[in-house]
């Protein structure tokens, strides 16, 4: 064995190439503290140098390595960060999945309102170098004397990580039930016949509302992420149920409100659009206003058969929230990136990739 001991100026650069033998060759260093740090080349092996997070070297560069003694574990510098990170291939993301909302329908005495798209948020865990694909769902058009369709899925998937599907907003009735959804459609006013809302998914969203028989014959709001459409009443169509707020970009933002129910022509006033999106029910004779893009809103009702027409559903949403540190900056799809605190928001607003 032969061993070399430097006591050198530790604020600058000395490369030592150690011939390979058969034994051990051990170069001991003075670390930035003044105490030994030892890297040992044996048969390939190097033992990097050791230290404590207040040891780090003043002017690290990028790539630069060592052994955290407080955490026992290997860390390396990343420059754009400022930071030591630890040799991990994985790291978790917060995540909101909002699918496209249901459209309101413009139907004979006034139309149902559609229901706010499903709604998903919680963690996931990432692993380096993998791709992960968010898929915006589309909301559904309003339509006028026919039945709308449901708003389009929203999804988040990659290798390695449970799919999470956020479903399609219900349709907001026509001469019928709303139907099911995310959240459920509202139903249809009606001269005499009783309508459901439609159901909501488990966990997603609420139900719609339903009519009300008597004159002048109210229509069911559409249900929202954080609450159920109301029921029409009295003179009054039903609202859309509230949504839901996140605070993953930064600030509470609401998502997923239900349409408001039409007024009819016999007298009953619209319903207001649930906030996070929903539109507003229209008078009598007047359109639903369409839910508002990427927030996964329901569309209004619109107005008597052959009349106006109800409102589109929103456009849903989906958004990461992932450390600035392990920031890759790898993207398609064009989404709006922006930091909050110690983090970087990835918010798709049309159907891309993220690789961690």
């Amino acid at each position: 064995m032969s061993s070399l001991i430097l006591a050198g100026d530790t604020s600058g650069t000395l490369t030592l190439t150690v011939p390979a033998t058969a034994g051990t060759n051990t170069i001991t260093l003075p670390a930035a503290t003044g105490t030994l740090s030892t890297q040992t080349s044996s048969t390939g092996a190097l033992l990097i140098p050791v230290g404590t997070t207040g040891e780090r070297p003043g002017s690290p560069v990028n790539g630069q390595i060592r052994y955290n003694s407080t955490t026992g574990a290997p860390e390396w510098y990343k420059s754009s960060a400022n930071a030591w990170l630890p040799f991990t291939n994985t790291y978790s993301a917060d995540y909101l999945v909002v699918a496209g909302g249901g459209g309101g329908s413009g139907a004979a005495n006034g139309g149902g309102a559609g229901g706010a798209g499903g709604l998903l948020t919680g963690t996931v865990t990432l692993t380096n170098g993998t791709v992960y694909t968010a898929t915006i769902g589309a909301g559904s058009s309003g339509t006028s004397g026919s039945l709308p369709s449901a708003g389009s899925n929203s999804v988040l998937s990659g290798t390695g990580i449970t799919t999470q599907t956020a479903v399609g907003g219900g349709y907001g009735g026509f001469a019928s039930n709303g139907g099911s959804g995310g959240s459920g459609g509202g139903a249809a006013a009606s001269g005499g016949s009783s309508y459901s809302g439609g159901a909501g998914t488990a966990g997603q969203g609420f139900a719609g509302g339903s009519n009300n028989i008597g004159s002048p014959f109210p229509a069911g709001g559409g249900g929202g992420a954080g609450a159920v459409g109301s029921n029409g009443s009295g003179s009054q169509s039903g609202a859309g149920g509230v949504g839901v707020a996140s605070s993953i970009t930064g600030s509470s933002v609401f998502y997923a409100g239900g349409g408001g129910g039409a007024g009819t022509f016999q007298g009953s006033a619209a319903g207001a659009g649930g906030n996070g999106g929903g539109g507003a029910g229209g008078g009598g004779t007047g359109a639903g206003t369409s839910g508002t893009v990427n927030t996964g809103g329901g569309g209004g009702g619109g107005g008597n058969s052959g009349g106006p027409s109800g409102g589109s559903g929103g456009s849903g949403v989906v958004i990461l929230s992932v450390p600035t540190a392990y920031y890759t900056g790898t993207t398609t799809g064009s989404p709006t990136v922006t930091t909050s605190g110690s983090n970087t928001i990835i918010k798709f607003t049309a159907s891309g990739t993220y690789t961690a």
